[in-house]
């Protein structure tokens, strides 16, 4: 959830928001399979809200979406890309802490997207989204392949699963290495 690395231009904050983001990394397409309306979603690490506010049309009027970040630059970035549109009212902006999400309500969808990286404590990180977890919602992580390896990558999908997450799907995504997980048992 911490901000993303300047190594490159997709990851770099500055350059979040560009249309050439928005056309590479295309949040309608990637989302389509999961996003319906009237769900309850969350982007974590949401940055400037790129999926956010594509999320925001998805859900519809009934729907909402929690864009949480512990970057305030980055939420006032989306509040102010939001002011005054029909989305502002289905998009919450909430400021995560580094080591707690202090939400309290369960989602259908959670978004992860170029976050998991950044996070030290990924066991922990995981046991935490399970408590904001319905018992059909599914969590969408993606990780940047010119900043992930694939053994990194799999080494993350490994501790969910140790906190009882399962692989369900392997979506293509462009430049990046993606998985949909849930929770066994449930």
């Amino acid at each position: 959830m911490e901000k993303a690395s300047k190594t490159n231009r997709i990851s770099d904050p500055e350059h979040f928001d560009d249309s050439i983001r928005k056309f590479l990394l295309n949040p309608k397409k990637i989302l389509k399979e999961y996003v319906k309306e009237d769900m309850n979603v969350l982007d974590l690490g949401c940055g400037p809200g790129l999926f956010s506010f594509e999320m925001a049309k998805m859900v519809g009027p009934n729907g909402k979406v929690i864009a949480a970040d512990v970057d305030e630059e980055m939420l006032e970035r989306l509040r102010n890309k939001i002011k005054g549109l029909e989305v502002e009212k289905r998009i919450r902006i909430h400021k995560s802490d580094r080591n707690r999400f202090n939400l309290n309500e369960k989602f259908d969808f959670i978004l992860v997207f170029y976050v998991a990286h950044e996070v030290k404590n990924k066991k922990g990180f995981f046991e935490g989204l399970k408590k904001l977890m319905k018992p059909k919602t599914k969590l969408l992580i993606a990780e940047p392949i010119f900043h992930v390896s694939k053994n990194s990558f799999e080494a993350t999908l490994a501790i969910a699963e140790e906190v009882g997450f399962k692989v369900v799907h392997r979506p293509k995504i462009r430049m990046s290495r993606g998985s949909v997980i849930d929770l066994r048992n449930l």
